[in-house]
Order: structure tokens, then C-alpha cells, then sequence
């Protein structure tokens, strides 16, 4: 299976592949979200990952209706807007850093959640991608609870303070979104979620 907007090298294709073919024979399957727990095994290098991973609120029909759309994708970091393909969508891909300065001087919160917050305006109907920063992924929750509504959140951040209650919290929310279970997870899994749906709308 080509990972078609990925590797692009003969060696590179060939490394894809082999690794998608390593991969299906223990986390088997060819659904959508089957393909999704795959790649983000290929992203951690971990096969026990595949169980971590939950999907909620119809999240792949939404996303690929989404992606197909050309909807803005606004990721926490810039590691995330890099590691987006850019290749096979319409979709803008945004970086919530280059906005909020001021909200975060204000406010003291962090960087990620002053630009989410900035950028509360455009968030609807859009992709949120969060990769690393819990603190950003309660306060879109925040957003969401006042009537944001995005077309897919994923959120998969990483580390022990506040990144298992945030997606757990991102979870209990009535939108569609692609989360992993407890305090695992990182920016390699969120990209691994999005260049997937991706590859799978253009099948």
C-alpha cells in the first residue's frame, strides 16, 4: 500500500510500504479506523498503541467530508503544521502560535491556548489537530462548551499533567473527535491521524 502523499522515493515508497505490511499483520483489519490505529502504530513505533486510540461522534466521515471540503486545519505547533501533508486536500494548514501573543501576555495562559483562543472566530468548521499541549485541548473544550463547533478535533497530547483528563474531557464532548487513552500519545500520532484521512479520501 503506497503511502501516496508521504514518502515519495523509490526508497522511501518501498520503506512505507514494508512497514504498512509489518504493521497489518498484527493489528489486522482494513477499516477506516483499523487504517488510522495502523499508522499511528508506524508513527510510535508501538504495537500495543493500537488499543489507545478511540474514535467518537462519527469523527472519520467527518473528517473526510471535512478534508474534502478544503476546511482549515489549525494545529498546536508548528512540528504538527510541518508534519501535515500538504499534498492531496485543498485544506489551509495553520499554526495557532502565530496568533494570541497578547491574550497570552494578558492572561498568562500558554501560548497554544491564547492563539486557540484568538483564533475562536475561524475554529468552526474547521480541523483541530493537538499533538501536544493539554492545556490547549481543555481550553477548545472550554470553546466547545460555549458553542464552537468544529468538524473533527483530534487530540492526542502528550505527557502528566493534564493530558489524560484532556482527552477523556475532549471525549465527553458532543463533536466528532480521535483521541488516545492516558498520558501517551504526541504531536507523531495527531499528524499520523490526519495524513490517514488524508490518503483514505483519496482512495
Amino acid at each position: 500500500m503506497t503511502t501516496k502523499f508521504g514518502a515519495r522515493t523509490k526508497e522511501a515508497i518501498e520503506i512505507s510500504e514494508k512497514s504498512r505490511a509489518i504493521v497489518s499483520s498484527f493489528v489486522k483489519g482494513d477499516s477506516p479506523e483499523d487504517r488510522i490505529r495502523q499508522r499511528c502504530v508506524i508513527a510510535t513505533g508501538d504495537p500495543s498503541f493500537a488499543d489507545l486510540m478511540r474514535f467518537s461522534n462519527g469523527s472519520i466521515e467527518a473528517g473526510l467530508e471535512a478534508i474534502k471540503k478544503g476546511a482549515n486545519i489549525f494545529t498546536d505547533i508548528r512540528m504538527a503544521q510541518v508534519g501535515i501533508t500538504k499534498r492531496g486536500h485543498d485544506c489551509d494548514v495553520r499554526c495557532v502560535l502565530d496568533e494570541g501573543e497578547e491574550i497570552a501576555e494578558k492572561t498568562g495562559m500558554t501560548r497554544t491556548s491564547a492563539g486557540f483562543a484568538a483564533l475562536e472566530k475561524e475554529l468552526n468548521c474547521s480541523i483541530i489537530v493537538i499533538g501536544n499541549a493539554p492545556s490547549a485541548a481543555l481550553t477548545v473544550c472550554d470553546m466547545i462548551e460555549r458553542g464552537l463547533k468544529p468538524a473533527l478535533l483530534v487530540a492526542t497530547p502528550v505527557g502528566f499533567v493534564n493530558a489524560a483528563e484532556s482527552k477523556e474531557r475532549v471525549r465527553e464532548l458532543d463533536v466528532p473527535s480521535i483521541t488516545c487513552v492516558g498520558t501517551r500519545g504526541g504531536t507523531p500520532v495527531a499528524v499520523a491521524v490526519v495524513n490517514e484521512l488524508v490518503e483514505m479520501g483519496n482512495k
